[in-house]
């Protein structure tokens, strides 16, 4: 998914952002932002904003729906490129088109994942299908770590059973829970799961205590240890934990996604559909995809790729700690 707003902010991510205490849970809400197609359809974005810019090496978190497709017109996202990360699509409901300049065409459809690599420079268009009457999902991106971040393109499928733990079950789309693994590889040790809890029950799952953890509340009121999360809200967890306990307080299942993964050691610069590690290196990629370069082209989408917008005037300035 691009992130097709005018005026992207360049953020500078990771090593300055505050920590919270360990026993502590941070509840960070969602900003709407317009996405696209011919009504603007529009996404929840948790990450990155000031409070928090990286939850392991995940870096961007967009939620949306349930949107009706016949009164916002669904996704259509033309080409775009992307650069220094990971996509995670996963959806809920409706499906969508996926078409990149690997040579891709798949469909991503709710409980499958579809992971693309973009590292060095990849393109891919979206498009919710003309069956799709509602789309209801999330978008999610990873930072590839330095060693990694100018790999080649790839794209991976994956469509996990449901495991069922006390008090709901899991499809584990990235990493282990609940007794499953996902086949999957990743450049940085990483939790992604979708995780259903039923009405009024608790769950109490064995996680990685060197992870941080992020709950993204689709449905339902869920207490994230003491701290309450409800729909379009994320729930920040620190390291130090080797259980997470889950409470539904609503009278109906609850619907969440899990994310995890170590903290991420490096410190990147997100700009529009890049990460990079520099200014220089961002204003390198705009250019190489206004120029036509480097991204390969994405064949089967009717229309031109996004322009890239207009760059800040003035290069990042890191943002300090606060004391």
């Amino acid at each position: 998914m691009s992130n097709t707003e005018t005026r992207p902010a360049e953020m500078r991510c990771g090593a300055l952002e505050d920590e919270v205490p360990a026993a502590g849970v941070e509840v960070l809400t969602a900003r709407d932002v317009p996405l696209g197609g011919p009504r603007a359809m529009t996404v929840r974005r948790t990450l990155p904003q000031r409070a928090r810019t990286l939850i392991g090496a995940w870096c961007f978190a967009d939620h949306y729906g349930p949107d009706d497709v016949a009164a916002s017109g669904g996704m259509d996202v033309a080409p775009h490129p992307h650069i220094g990360l990971q996509t995670v699509s996963w959806l809920f409901s409706g499906e969508i088109e996926h078409r990149d300049s690997l040579g891709t065409h798949a469909f991503v459809r709710p409980g499958e994942l579809n992971l693309m690599t973009g590292g060095f420079g990849i393109a891919h268009s979206e498009v919710s299908t003309p069956d799709t009457t509602v789309l209801h999902g999330v978008q999610l991106w990873v930072a590839l770590p330095e060693e990694h971040r100018d790999t080649g393109r790839d794209f991976q499928h994956h469509a996990p059973a449901p495991v069922a733990f006390d008090g709901g079950t899991a499809r584990v789309f990235l990493g282990s829970l609940a007794g499953d693994t996902s086949p999957v590889s990743t450049f940085t040790p990483l939790l992604g799961a979708e995780l259903t809890l039923v009405p009024g029950g608790t769950a109490t799952l064995d996680v990685d205590p060197g992870f941080e953890h992020g709950v993204l509340v689709d449905s339902g009121d869920v207490r994230v240890e003491g701290a309450v999360v409800r729909p379009a809200e994320l729930g920040y967890v620190a390291p130090g934990r080797a259980t997470l306990t889950l409470t539904n307080e609503s009278a109906a299942p609850a619907r969440l996604i899990l994310l995890g993964g170590p903290p991420f050691p490096e410190e990147i610069i997100m700009w529009w559909n890049f990460i990079g590690r520099s200014h220089d290196e961002i204003v390198r990629a705009r250019e190489d995809w206004m120029k036509g370069d480097r991204f390969g082209e994405v064949h089967g989408y009717d229309g031109a790729p996004l322009p890239a917008p207009e760059l800040p005037n003035a290069p990042l300035k890191p943002r300090r700690r606060a004391r």
